[in-house]
């Protein structure tokens, strides 16, 4: 008898429901599956970001810290063109406001997201370690000045800082850059002392982020993915579907 079961959909969310009523503690761990319900595009999917080539570049190189100093103004082409149009108008769906109930209730102590989208918090939601950095956090390569997404926007190629002019860093962590330290060890902190673990909408093959939910040591890890073949072995529980249709429901 193996230890993941696929939920019947039907039949069988009660048993999720009662494990959610039950808990205090429970944590979410997002990926991009849970913003493209939103209308941003996820990265592997075969309409993905990383499925794109942009002026003959592969997109996973364009972003990377090598190219970002190498060629800032094709970055910031494409970051405008394949990320930034979809994400300055979108807007939270039923997921985003489904884990802000449950934050407001106690229920939900932290959601750990790989996404730069800020949609979390548009929701409500306050305890959110945002993994890969936000498109609202950034600053200068030189004088580490801080600037803001509408900034970013005023400017046409590349965003230079107004006050030494150096190239503005997005605030998003880039391919061959470290996670921040502090948000891994608060992650961690977060999942080892789960009660619930909730894992939605990401192809866990990211790292380091990914084996982050290697820390969890309770027996209910929930994980929601609308691609059937998406699986994970160390699941107690597999639903397949839209995220925010699946949390909805419970």
């Amino acid at each position: 008898m193996t230890k993941n079961f696929e939920i019947d959909m039907t039949m069988n969310l009660e048993k999720i429901k009662t494990i959610i009523t039950n808990s205090d503690n429970i944590i979410f761990f997002g990926g991009a599956g849970m913003s493209t319900e939103s209308g941003i595009p996820d990265f592997r999917s075969s309409d993905g970001i990383y499925n794109k080539k942009f002026e003959d570049y592969p997109p996973e190189y364009i972003l990377s810290k090598t190219f970002f100093n190498k060629h800032p103004d094709i970055f910031y082409e494409f970051f405008r063109e394949k990320s930034l149009k979809f994400i300055i108008d979108a807007k939270p769906n039923k997921g985003h406001y489904w884990l802000y109930e449950k934050e407001k209730e106690g229920k939900l102590k932290g959601i750990i997201t790989q996404n730069i989208d800020g949609l979390h918090q548009k929701a409500g939601s306050i305890n959110v370690l945002e993994l890969h950095g936000s498109i609202k956090n950034n600053y200068c390569n030189d004088c580490r000045k801080k600037f803001d997404l509408n900034y970013i926007l005023s400017n046409e190629s590349i965003a230079y800082c107004d006050k030494c002019g150096g190239i503005i860093h997005p605030g998003v962590v880039l391919f061959e850059e470290s996670l921040d330290l502090n948000l891994i060890h608060k992650s961690i902190d977060l999942i080892s002392n789960a009660d619930v673990l909730i894992v939605a909408g990401t192809s866990l093959t990211v790292q380091p982020a990914a084996s982050l939910i290697n820390y969890y040591n309770g027996d209910k890890l929930i994980l929601i993915d609308k691609n059937p073949e998406i699986q994970y072995d160390k699941a107690d529980f597999i639903l397949h579907g839209k995220i925010g249709e699946v949390l909805s429901k419970l």
